[in-house]
């Protein structure tokens, strides 16, 4: 057995299902040593493109993603989808292929320092040798998947790869360290905090998608009669077709979300992380309940009652202990604010809005189903717009926000089920960043329909451009050209009204493989509906 070979059985031994990547010669050993392993190699169209979807993979099933690069631009290319995982909280590996140990240190062709380059972006950036292959391959993992779960970087110099393995140094992987209780003093702070509050609001985030029984929550919720708001990764951890559901903050119409919260006394935000929209932007004055993994960074303004990190889901249980007390919410007046939010999301206007495309692919997808969004104007409106029900039903970067997840998430969400109905939806700037994965998705044969939503801007800078008086610039990709048959092979159809889109994902779901269908639509319903 070589090192890599030992490195693959380490991770197949972990439950590692696929590597996500481009060929290259000092990647070639580690392929050829997939051989002999239950993990695939899954050839993709960029580096960037493999980290997402490892992210994606590491977020769905909470074991570590894997993807690899060659050296130099490789590793910069990979270094994008990586910064996903560290940003977005999903446990990967990613594992760069290097020159031999004589050149590490020296001007040689596309060599430049790997861990310098990771470093800012992973958990840790660890040098593999023939001597620790086995001992920091299972460190790596299980850092990996330690809370709060990110990526770690593996560096593998060609030589090493290629040496036999020397006696076996693989140690037994450490059990994790259980986090901290809630103390008892802090449940008697939110509970006299919450007896105090006349108008208490709930607020679940990013660190609450990786309790273990998330649904715990919701008899809290019900049995306080009190609102409850997320953030866009959040969403369908606690369903969204529930009365005391309020919107997600900081999304599309977050103004109507805004208002709701400003009548609220008391903010109890469970599972909350501030990586995805900082407490400053709309907790500012409010007494402020923060149980999570972490603690929140202090910041101007913020009336902490308490800020404490805890094991999520002894604090849900001790939460649902504590009594009921009353408060001045009515349903009505949440039924009211969920009616106006779901007008002011619509806005009349003329042309094929991306609300009406939103609101098509919903009916015409399951409960069950998968949607993968890109990044720009119509993530805002997904967010606020899109209802979910199930855990791990919308995928999206937050933390991260890099225009170019959306198809590969995708993706890698119908390569964990297979069986389960996937749906992207994507910009036309980001389908430009990622069509040639169209190429993998045709070649694996995934059935995942795209819709792209053709407008020929880029949406999101234009409404910034416009809420600032600048002018527009660098934003109009161009009046967008008629469909074409098919992209690298793959069938294409395009939709000009609800009825066409409607039409065009029944063809979509009857397809074997993958599809796109571009919606052209109207860029003007978007000033209405993201920073409003």
């Amino acid at each position: 057995m070589n090192n890599a070979q030992r490195l693959v059985r380490i991770l197949e031994n972990a439950g590692v299902r696929w590597l996500f990547g481009v060929p290259s010669g000092p990647v070639l050993p580690v392929i050829d040593a997939l051989r002999e392993s239950s993990i695939e190699f899954v050839l993709t169209a960029s580096e960037t493109s493999a980290a997402f979807m490892a992210s994606a993979v590491g977020y769905l099933t909470g074991v570590p993603g894997a993807c690899v690069s060659t050296l130099g631009p490789g590793a910069t290319n990979l270094a994008t989808g990586i910064g996903c995982a560290w940003l977005d909280r999903a446990p990967v590996l990613a594992i760069t292929c290097n020159v031999a140990t004589p050149w590490l240190e020296r001007r040689v062709q596309m060599r430049i320092d790997h861990h310098a380059l990771f470093r800012p972006l992973t958990k840790a950036s660890l040098p593999l040798r023939r001597d620790n292959i086995g001992r920091l391959a299972v460190e790596a993992l299980a850092l990996a998947a330690a809370e709060p779960p990110g990526p770690v970087h593996l560096d593998l110099p060609e030589d090493v790869a290629e040496a036999a393995a020397a006696t076996d140094d693989t140690p037994a992987p450490a059990r994790p360290r259980p986090p901290a209780e809630l103390p008892a003093r802090v449940v008697d702070t939110v509970a006299a905090a919450l007896a105090r509050s006349r108008r208490p609001l709930l607020v679940t985030g990013l660190g609450f998608t990786r309790c273990r029984r998330p649904e715990r929550l919701l008899p809290f919720v019900e049995r306080q009669g009190m609102p409850f708001v997320t953030t866009l990764q959040a969403k369908g951890f606690l369903p969204e077709n529930h009365p005391c559901w309020a919107g997600v903050i900081g999304r599309a119409r977050r103004s109507d979300v805004q208002a709701l919260v400003r009548r609220c006394d008391l903010v109890i935000a469970v599972g909350y992380d501030p990586v995805e929209i900082n407490y400053e932007e709309w907790a500012s004055g409010i007494p402020l309940i923060h149980l999570s993994t972490e603690t929140a960074e202090s910041g101007t303004g913020l009336a902490w009652v308490c800020n404490e990190a805890c094991d999520l889901d002894r604090a849900i249980a001790a939460l649902s202990e504590l009594p009921e007390c009353s408060n001045d919410w009515s349903a009505e007046e949440l039924r009211a604010h969920r009616d106006a939010l779901e007008r002011a999301l619509r806005p009349a206007g003329d042309g094929f809005a991306p609300h009406e495309v939103i609101d098509v692919a919903r009916e015409k997808f399951p409960p069950d189903a998968v949607l993968a969004c890109d990044v720009g104007a119509h993530t805002h409106q997904i967010a606020s717009q899109w209802r979910v029900d199930l855990p791990r039903s919308l995928l999206a970067t937050n933390g991260w926000s890099s225009m170019g997840y959306g198809m590969p998430a995708a993706y890698a969400a119908k390569l964990v089920d297979p069986r389960r109905p996937v749906l992207a939806i994507v910009g036309d700037g980001g389908f430009q960043m990622t069509v040639g994965e169209l190429a993998f998705a045709r070649r694996l044969k995934l059935a995942v329909p795209v819709i792209v939503l053709n407008d020929g801007w880029l949406g999101l800078m234009k409404v910034k451009q416009e809420r600032r008086r600048y002018s527009l610039s660098g934003v109009f990709l161009g009046e967008p050209p008629p469909s074409p048959p098919h992209y690298f092979g793959v069938p294409c159809r395009s939709a000009r009204d609800a009825a066409e889109l409607a039409a065009a994902l029944d063809w979509a779901r009857e397809q074997d493989g993958p599809s796109v269908i571009e919606a052209f639509v109207s860029v003007e319903s978007y000033s209405l509906t993201v920073f409003d």
